[in-house]
């Protein structure tokens, strides 16, 4: 159970760290919070983190999405896929 616990903190870890947006660190932070969760809930048993992870994965991107909407800004990909934000143009 401790392996368990330890692989999926380091897991989460990582994926969080890769994130690009909000919206995605969310939804990792998420998705393993609810997995570590449904775990102890569920006695160790995997039908309670792929429960909770998939609930958590929901609930972390709303909130991560929520965060990410600024009003009159504007989201850009650069030619090399980076994202960025600045002002939306004038009409």
């Amino acid at each position: 159970m401790k392996k368990l616990f330890a692989g999926l903190l380091i897991g989460i870890s990582s994926l969080a760290a890769t994130a690009c947006t909000p919206t995605q660190e969310g939804a990792a932070i998420g998705a393993g919070s609810g997995a570590l969760i449904g775990t102890a809930i569920d006695d160790g048993g995997l039908g309670g983190a792929l429960l909770g992870g998939a609930i958590g994965a929901g609930a972390g991107a709303l909130v991560g999405r929520a965060v990410e909407n600024q009003p009159g800004k504007c989201y850009y990909r650069d030619r090399y896929g980076r994202e960025y934000v600045d002002d939306c143009p004038r009409r």
